[in-house]
């Protein structure tokens, strides 16, 4: 049975960090591309940012340059380091392989 567990979620205060993990089991994360979403309330889904196996990255716009993804395939995890946070990055951050969900962590960014 394939899970994905979001952890690392938590209340901040702007231009504050939180590193975000996502550990996978029953499935080889290595071999597939790990994405992070957000919803924020009252908005639909966006892709924050994701890795591919060969370690290319991609990130949505309004997180260049602030936010990281990595991997540690040892540890099937993979993971979120998210800087200079802004109210705006208020969601529940999920973690995403193909068609597996974890089921969120939620980040709240205090202004």
């Amino acid at each position: 049975q394939v899970r994905l567990v979001e952890s690392g979620g938590g209340l901040v205060q702007a231009g504050g960090s939180l590193r975000l993990s996502c550990v996978a089991s029953g499935l080889y994360f290595s071999v597939d591309v790990g994405r992070w979403y957000r919803q924020a309330p009252g908005k639909e889904r966006e892709l924050v940012a994701l890795i591919t196996p060969v370690g290319s990255v991609n990130y949505a716009d309004s997180v260049k340059g602030r936010f990281t993804i990595t991997r540690d395939n040892a540890k099937n995890t993979v993971y979120l380091q998210m800087n200079s946070l802004k109210a705006e990055d208020t969601a529940v951050y999920y973690c995403n392989r193909g068609f597996d969900w974890g089921k969120g962590t939620l980040v709240t960014v205090s202004s």
